[in-house]
């Protein structure tokens, strides 16, 4: 194995440790925020990071983090490590790109994960994290972040939040202003 490859998964377990500050519980890898790791030359790393959402305001915090705890463990590797932390766009982060332990710890955490594939257009059917009935009631689609909605389950009588399902509205559709 060369010594990239090793970097990079080491890397990889590093960003398994950065969690997302509105969200302590996941972390930016279970979020499928993580897009590429990239060693560019002798002792310098690139992360290649897509926001959840454009105006989040914990990206500074998470840019931070990153940098910190990478260099922290990396400093066996190389003392003159540099990091860069980039926000991409494109591809736009989805919902669908949260891993299945990511959701468990949604659900366990009391938040509603996405369905497992959403449509823009189709309506947003969501079960309670605590007794998974569908008898429940967005009340209000602004949640306490930009991701997140609160909802109440009719039949455990629990508010509860949901992930705000995001889906690529451009997947799959010839649009001339893309290209």
């Amino acid at each position: 194995m060369t010594k990239n490859l090793l970097l990079k998964k080491e890397v990889q377990q590093v960003l398994q440790q950065v969690t997302d500050p509105e969200m302590p519980y996941i972390s930016i890898v279970e979020l499928g925020m993580l897009e590429n790791i990239a060693m560019k030359r002798d002792g310098f790393v690139q992360v290649e990071l897509l926001p959840t959402f454009s105006g989040c305001p914990a990206l500074n915090m998470i840019q931070a983090d990153v940098k910190e705890k990478v260099k922290e463990r990396l400093l066996e590797w190389n003392d003159d490590l540099e990091v860069e932390v980039t926000f991409r766009f494109h591809p736009p982060w989805t919902t669908d790109r949260i891993t299945e332990t990511g959701k468990e710890k949604l659900r366990q955490n009391g938040v509603s994960p996405p369905p497992a594939s959403f449509t823009a257009g189709e309506p947003w059917k969501i079960p309670c994290p605590y007794c998974h009935s569908m008898y429940t009631t967005m009340e209000n689609i602004f949640g306490p972040t930009a991701c997140r909605s609160i909802l109440y389950c009719n039949a455990c009588k629990n508010p509860f939040e949901a992930m705000k399902p995001i889906a690529n509205l451009f997947e799959g559709v010839e649009n001339k202003w893309l290209n």
